[in-house]
């Protein structure tokens, strides 16, 4: 790799972390809508819904409760993404000089791959705002938070559950990670494509809406599963006696069949599939728009 190259390569990752920044802000309210709603069923046999655990959230901390956790989650997308993303187009370079074209099969195993490696750097950031996320829960119900802050977070779960313990619930974190980004950047890329050599739409802001919907409903469908069982894992913590509810990924996936039923599986689906549909199009808009600015090709 020359120097130019370098210095591209830094500016695509300068570029996906500010993309990144802006679309997690945006949709934050969304995702923290969805986690609760995932978590719902654990202490509660009550139906509820996401516009109900938003309401509840408003109602009882305010609009800026929608945000709670949202520092942690900024904090994991400046690893996550820029890891992801260009990951992905270095390695999609790297198997085929024209990314036109690869399969779809090829796109989503690399595409995959770049996911499960970004998660496993990124895995500690994502506990924490997990973490974080459960707390405003639990100061609904008038019980005191776990944590003060991030910092704190990082602090405490090392102390009281070891250093791999800010690895908790990385299996099933990687699944998914694996199965959005199969979902996400091979669609992305595949639909994009397909919509501008098909005259559907110019290489503009048209293209890259469409092509950011079909990914966000395909990266959903796979990962709703292993996003479910995935924050469950992580919320988890030792109780006074030491005992945990799940013992791992599989034990938290049939228990939740079990009790819960298939269903339960996609619980969240809507809030999930609502906020990945406008973080991939604020992402992928802005994204783009930023390459653009900065004389880099589409993506």
């Amino acid at each position: 790799m020359g120097p130019s190259d370098g210095k591209r390569a830094n500016t695509k990752i300068l570029l996906t972390s500010l993309a990144a920044m802006v679309a997690e802000t945006t949709t934050f309210p969304i995702d923290l809508t969805k986690t609760r709603l995932q978590l719902h069923g654990e202490s509660s046999a009550g139906r509820t819904n996401a516009f109900r655990v938003a309401s509840e959230i408003v109602r009882e901390q305010g609009p800026v409760g929608l945000y709670k956790g949202l520092s942690p989650a900024i904090l994991r997308h400046l690893f996550y993404t820029p890891i992801r993303i260009v990951g992905y187009e270095h390695l999609r370079n790297v198997v085929c000089a024209d990314a036109g074209s690869l399969s779809l099969s090829s796109k989503a195993l690399i595409g995959g791959f770049s996911g499960f490696v970004a998660q496993i750097v990124a895995s500690p950031a994502d506990l924490v705002k997990v973490r974080m996320q459960a707390d405003g829960r639990m100061v609904s119900q008038g019980l005191q938070p776990r944590y003060s802050g991030p910092f704190d977070a990082l602090n405490k779960i090392v102390r009281m559950e070891g250093f791999g313990g800010l690895w908790k619930g990385v299996f099933p974190n990687v699944q998914r990670a694996f199965l959005v980004n199969m979902g996400e950047l091979a669609c992305y890329d595949h639909a994009k494509r397909f919509v501008i050599q098909n005259k559907i739409a110019q290489d503009n802001i048209y293209a890259h809406t469409l092509a950011s919907i079909m990914s966000g409903l395909s990266a959903t469908a796979l990962s709703c599963p292993a996003d479910v069982v995935k924050t469950r894992m992580m919320n988890q913590a030792a109780d006074k006696e030491g005992k945990i509810k799940y013992s791992s990924s599989y034990d938290c996936l049939m228990k939740t069949v079990r009790f819960e039923g298939l269903r339960a599986l996609w619980k969240g689906f809507f809030p999930t599939w609502a906020r990945l549909g406008p973080w991939q199009f604020v992402f992928w808009v802005s994204y783009e728009k930023f390459r653009h600015i900065a004389g880099l090709s589409s993506f």
